[in-house]
Order: structure tokens, then C-alpha cells, then sequence
């Protein structure tokens, strides 16, 4: 009995060999995809970042809401591990009331809104994925936006 039982786990022996050779291309392509994931999501932080760093610079003066170079640099340095970063630059006004801001009379309509200048900056990327496959964008355009009010523009 002990050797017929011997004989049927002889002939077993290369299945698991099978199946991992089986299953190794699906498990590779899904860490491959997993890490081009982490790839693009660090890249869209990292470019929203660097458009909240250069509103930042930005609404320090009424000098530097306007130093459109000055804030392109301080995206691109907030930036430094991604290339190509395009940077817009909006300057605008908002109310202190959440009132909307009325470009006619250039006041809030609010009654007790004050008007503040603010500026917005808008960054982008064109991201390279790693692997190119028949489905998917060989480039993926990712955008950060950032609005703030001028502290020191009162």
C-alpha cells in the first residue's frame, strides 16, 4: 500500500513548478503596475505641491505677486525632481465676505466685503510612464492649482 501512495505523489512533483511558471508573468505585471502607480501619484503630489509653494512665494508683496520668474523658480525648485514644469500665473481679486468680487465697480458685492488681490498658479507636467502599453496615454498630462490671498498686499 505504502508504495502505490509513493508511485501517485511521484507523479505530482512538477505542479507546483507549473504553476508558479503559470502565474509568475501575471504577478510580475501586476508589481510592474503597482509601482507605475506610485510613479504617477508621487509625480501629481509633487506638482500640486509645487504649485501651492509658488502661491506661496507669491503672496508674500504686491512685488512678488507679480514676479512671474521669481515664482516660476520657486515651482520649478519645489519641483526639482520632475522636468518640463510649465507654470501660469493669475492674479484676481476675492472678497473677505465670500461675496462675489464685481470687476465693473471693482468692489465685493457684499455690503461689508473687503476686497482682497490673491493670485493663483497654475502648474503642469507632461509624465513619461515607464511601460507602454496598447491601452493606455503614452503621456499623461498631470495639472496642481493653488489660490491664496495677498497677505502683504493691504
Amino acid at each position: 500500500m505504502k508504495r502505490q501512495e509513493i508511485r501517485n505523489r511521484g507523479g505530482e512533483r512538477g505542479q507546483a513548478l507549473v504553476e508558479t511558471a503559470l502565474t509568475m508573468p501575471l504577478l510580475l505585471l501586476l508589481l510592474l503596475g503597482a509601482a507605475e502607480l506610485a510613479r504617477v501619484a508621487y509625480a501629481a503630489i509633487e506638482i500640486s505641491n509645487a504649485a501651492r509653494a509658488a502661491v506661496q512665494y507669491a503672496s508674500q508683496s504686491t512685488g512678488t505677486m507679480h514676479d512671474v520668474p521669481g515664482i516660476t523658480t520657486a515651482a520649478q525648485n519645489d519641483a526639482s525632481n520632475l522636468t518640463g514644469v510649465t507654470v501660469s500665473v493669475s492674479p484676481g481679486n476675492s472678497c473677505s465676505d465670500s461675496s462675489t468680487y464685481n470687476p465693473l465697480t471693482k468692489g465685493c458685492t457684499g455690503t461689508f466685503g473687503q476686497l482682497l488681490p490673491n493670485v493663483t498658479v497654475t502648474t503642469s507636467v507632461n509624465f513619461d510612464p515607464m511601460l507602454y502599453m496598447p491601452f493606455l496615454p503614452n503621456t499623461i498630462t498631470l495639472h496642481g492649482q493653488a489660490t491664496e490671498d495677498c497677505g502683504g498686499c493691504l
